[in-house]
C-alpha cells in the first residue's frame, strides 16, 4: 500500500475506501470531504516533509497526482535543489 493510500486509511478510518479508489479517480468526487482533503495535505506535510503551497493543492486532485508530488519534492531535495 502506498503512503499515501496509508494517510487515506488513518484519515478515513477503513482500509475498503483506500482499496476501492484508483489512482487516477478524483478524491473529492470519490466521498472525501474537503476537510478531510485539508488534513491529508497537513499529514503529507508533516509525514512526508514537504511543503504543499495553495497553488500546489489545486493541482492534487488524485492518489497519482499525490505520489508524484512527493516524488517530486522528494528527488528535488535529495539531489541539492530548492
Amino acid at each position: 500500500m502506498s503512503t499515501i493510500r496509508e494517510l487515506l486509511v488513518e484519515l478515513t478510518g477503513t482500509v475498503e475506501y483506500a482499496d476501492r479508489i484508483g489512482d487516477d479517480a478524483d478524491l473529492a468526487a470519490s466521498g472525501i470531504d474537503s476537510g478531510d482533503l485539508v488534513r491529508l495535505v497537513l499529514l503529507v506535510e508533516q509525514r512526508l516533509g514537504v511543503e504543499i503551497t495553495a497553488e500546489d493543492m489545486e493541482e492534487l486532485r488524485t492518489i497519482g497526482d499525490y505520489e508524484r508530488f512527493v516524488a517530486g519534492r522528494t528527488a528535488t531535495r535529495t539531489s541539492g535543489g530548492v
